[in-house]
């Protein structure tokens, strides 16, 4: 990884770190090349390129055009004659940057046909591998990641390589960065310098971009309905509207989906975001505001407003309601507002579409006497689309603080889902069904604990940990024992740091020798297990598989009934019928020429359970399959709302709710995935949970409650005055009857049968009586995991 840090270095500002904006060397840029994927980059004589093999075993692909549309590789200083054979395949197939590359070609009037390549990273290749090439010529230059679909018992998907350009002749701009390109052919396309403020009109259905260039800078947004404008009356976004409508308090993270106007009419509507937070509804900074610090006459983003206005003939303002978009604001204990740098890096937008025809301003806020701007107000861009352009609805999603933006991405069985309902909700970057209509919770709840459900669990981290020391490294990482897992096997297992908090849960799939998958449910704990390898000089590849394997969950009684009418499996591999709890065997959907699936015993619902993995080519067959197989068995389709009801029930634990990286596996309650006495070898984190263990200072309890009032994530436990224990999760469970929660608490009062009270509005004033009890509250000895039902 020696050569990314060479490149990408966090931002040293006063001696504070800032990794959300990664510093790149004078006149360099950063082109990532998605895995199976391509790009192109327009290259000058003088230009050096270097290329980075981010995971390790990923080859490339470089082709070089001179501007009269010849293949030259020797403008390098490589001369070759292989065939790019990996790049034409993925120009054939439908692979999202294929489209971009191949309409580059074409207006280029470049041919691939007698094209060669320099080919780079051989088998055997190590994560952060790297090649560099200085151009003698321009060119066009195109990098591809080959790699086709991933059989779901191999362990080779494509994954990313990083390109980086130094330019020989860097163009100075005013502010630093370009814009990044637009997401079309923009009808409008503004640079608003800090202090200034622009108006443009924009048509219904039409799409406004709002681009922050250089990274914490603020930009307040107003829409007024132009047909009011006209008539002399402002019909603006209204922030008091909005919020009633909404059903949210000011302030918040991230954005209403739908902003009105005092008469209630819709005016735009949030499509995309990559930032996540901003405040939706301050004023846009004031006169009045610079004054009482002491700066009279310091430009302000309302006078700025109020003149772009003027010319409509719109009166003036004191100050103007707005969206604050990348404002990050605060609200403490007392309701009081505070602000600190906003969230945004460069190249962060939101992305609204108006819903009628609109008189928008927006300005890039001139603010340099607070963190507002980061205490360096720079530019914003606004671009204006056709509403003909198709722009899916995204969440922007990072793995990491310094990782690439990534849009909220649908799972391969999505559409399958989505013909039965449209409320998704963004989970870990991907779309997820919430619940289905024809259903609702309570009926997909029961559909699981009686009969059968089916839910999409895609999201879900998928790492390949290959190679002679893949064995040490997972025995070093997670806190089971390795040795003892037996290829077909799988183990759930917690992952932690040096400090005993955990990293992440998950489990592990061991498909030979020194083959293992790593199933999570956050990226970082790949990154974790990567880094663990290079720091510990290990012969060992760690390589993301998430969008290779996506995986649906069929979840109770009558689970294996529908499984085995579907899942064929060879003679040498065990079947759905003979399947064990914590195994899996790799069968065909049909028969013997049907797509190859691995299918598990697991699951997180506490019923007899089963995941079925597939490629995502293969998603629509398979889900067709096991629905119409299901159909006779009562099979439902289940959402996150109803997962959340039974997995509390069967005391399963979730990331951000039972555990974070300052709770250990003890106190989440799955100490028994901790064996210190079995496990004799040394793992990451083990002298600090054997003290845990000896001295417990917290544990995961189940709390009855009275009443049915459902308390929320964080509410206090109280014995009296003093506070014991936090809520983690909780809900009303329909087949107990009663509201039951699982609560982080002091050991003190961890005890079965003591009385406590849960605490809300200020923690005092409002207690709900509450009985310390067994988790789970559910089947605790795992009778339905295991098949057996009364």
């Amino acid at each position: 990884m020696g050569v990314l840090q060479q490149f990408e270095t966090p931002q040293v500002r006063g001696g504070v770190l800032v990794p959300g904006l990664p510093l790149l060397p004078p006149g360099t840029e950063r082109h990532p090349v998605p895995g199976g994927g391509s790009r192109t980059l327009a290259i000058e004589v003088g230009d050096e390129i270097t290329v980075v093999n981010r995971e390790g075993l990923q080859s490339c692909e470089l082709v070089f055009f001179d501007p009269q549309g010849r293949s030259n590789s020797g403008l390098l200083g490589v001369q070759t004659s292989h065939q790019p054979e990996g790049l034409r395949a993925i120009l054939n197939s439908a692979e999202p940057s294929a489209r971009r590359v191949r309409a580059a070609l074409e207006k280029s009037g470049f041919d691939l046909a007698n094209a060669t390549c320099i080919r780079l990273f051989g088998p055997g290749s190590r994560a952060g591998d790297s090649a560099s090439f200085t151009a003698e010529g321009p060119g066009l230059l195109i990098v591809a990641a080959p790699g086709g679909p991933m059989a779901v018992d191999a362990q080779n998907p494509p994954t990313d390589l990083v390109a980086y350009v130094k330019r020989a002749r860097p163009v100075q701009r005013k502010g630093g960065q370009a814009p990044p390109d637009p997401l079309a052919d923009p009808l409008t396309d503004i640079n608003i310098q800090p202090g200034q403020a622009r108006t443009y009109e924009v048509k219904k259905g039409q799409y406004i971009q709002v681009l922050d260039v250089q990274g914490r800078e603020c930009s307040d947004f107003q829409a007024l309905d132009l047909r009011a404008v006209e008539k002399g009356r402002i019909a603006d976004i209204d922030p008091t509207t909005t919020r009633s409508l909404s059903g949210s308090l000011y302030p918040r993270p991230g954005l209403f989906a739908k902003y009105y106007s005092v008469d209630m009419q819709p005016l735009v509507e949030i499509v995309q975001d990559t930032c996540g937070r901003h405040d939706t509804f301050g004023l846009a900074c004031t006169a009045r505001y610079y004054e009482d610090l002491g700066y009279p006459g310091h430009v302000n983003c309302s006078d700025n407003i109020n003149r772009e206005f003027e010319r409509y003939g719109l009166p003036p303002r004191g100050g103007w309601p707005a969206i604050n978009f990348f404002f990050n604001t605060l609200l403490d204990d007392a309701n009081a507002i505070g602000m600190d740098d906003p969230w945004s890096r460069p190249g962060d937008f939101v992305l609204v579409r108006a819903l009628t025809d609109l008189l928008c301003v927006s300005t890039a806020c001139p603010c340099d006497v607070d963190p507002a701007n980061g205490w360096n107000p720079t530019d914003i861009q606004v671009r204006v689309y056709d509403q003909q352009e198709d722009f899916s609805r995204s969440i922007g999603f990072r793995m990491t603080a310094d990782a690439q933006v990534e849009p909220t991405k649908k799972t391969a069985f999505h559409d399958c889902f989505a013909e039965h309902t449209r409320d998704f909700v963004e989970y870990n970057g991907y779309w997820l069904p919430n619940q289905f209509n024809d259903h609702g919770t309570i009926a997909e709840y029961w559909a699981c604990r009686e009969k059968a459900a089916i839910m999409d669990l895609s999201p879900l981290r998928k790492f390949e940990v290959t190679g002679p020391d893949a064995e040490a490294l997972m025995q070093l990482c997670v806190t089971r024992n390795m040795k003892k897992l037996s290829v077909g096997q799988v183990v759930y297992t917690a992952m932690c740091y040096e400090h005993g908090g955990m990293v992440d849960d998950g489990t592990v799939f061991r498909l030979g020798d020194d083959n293992f998958r790593w199933v999570g449910g956050c990226g970082t704990s790949g990154l974790w297990l990567r880094e663990q390898a290079e720091k510990h000089g290990m012969d060992v590849w760690v390589r993301s598989s998430t969008d290779q394997l996506h995986n649906i969950a069929v979840q109770g009684p009558l689970s294996r009934d529908i499984l085995r009418e579907v899942i064929w499996t060879p003679e040498n591999r065990t079947t759905v019928e003979e399947l064990g709890v914590f195994r899996f065997t790799v069968g065909r959907i049909g028969d013997f020429h049907g797509p190859a699936v691995v299918v598990s015993r697991t699951g997180y619902t506490g019923e007899l359970g089963f995941e079925v993995f597939c490629h995502p080519k293969d998603a629509r067959e398979v889900f067709d399959a096991v629905w119409a197989a299901g159909q006779p068995h009562g099979l439902t389709p289940f959402g996150l709302a109803a997962l959340d009801m039974v997995r509390i029930e069967a005391g399963l634990v979730f990331a951000g709710f039972e555990f974070t990286d300052q709770t250990n596996p003890f106190e989440a309650g799955i100490g028994f995935t901790v064996p210190l006495k079995s496990k004799e070898d040394d793992f990451i984190g083990r002298k600090v949970l054997e003290e845990r263990k000896a001295h417990p200072t917290r544990k995961l309890v189940g709390l009855d409650l009275v009443g049915h009032q459902v308390p929320s994530s964080g509410d206090c436990v109280r014995i009296g005055r003093a506070q014991v224990g936090e809520i983690t999760s909780a809900v009303r469970s329909p087949i107990l009857g009663k509201v039951i929660a699982l609560c982080r608490m002091d050991a003190t009062h961890a005890e079965e049968g003591t009385q406590v009270e849960v605490g809300q509005l200020d923690g005092l004033q409002k207690r709900i009586p509450a009985t310390v009890v067994r988790a789970p509250h559910f089947d605790p000895t795992k009778e339905r995991v295991k098949g057996i039902y009364a």
